[in-house]
């Protein structure tokens, strides 16, 4: 007769609502950045460079990838 299997339930560590790796983050990070950068394109470029959306969105998919 087999044992029942159990299972370790630990909780999720991350802020993003998925169980997700490396890639999926990374993922989500660069479709986020190309989303920023459109809307920036349409609403602020002729104020601000595009190059300060291009920081923001690195910065915002290295803090997606280590604490997502």
């Amino acid at each position: 007769m087999k044992a029942p299997v159990t299972h370790e339930v630990t909780p999720r560590e991350g802020f993003l609502p998925i169980k997700t790796n490396a890639f999926d983050r990374g993922f989500i990070g660069v479709v986020l950045g190309i989303f920023l950068h459109l809307l920036w394109m349409r609403f602020l470029e002729q104020a601000i460079p595009l190059w300060v959306c291009t920081i923001l969105a690195v910065a915002i998919g290295i803090y997606i990838i280590k604490r997502g």
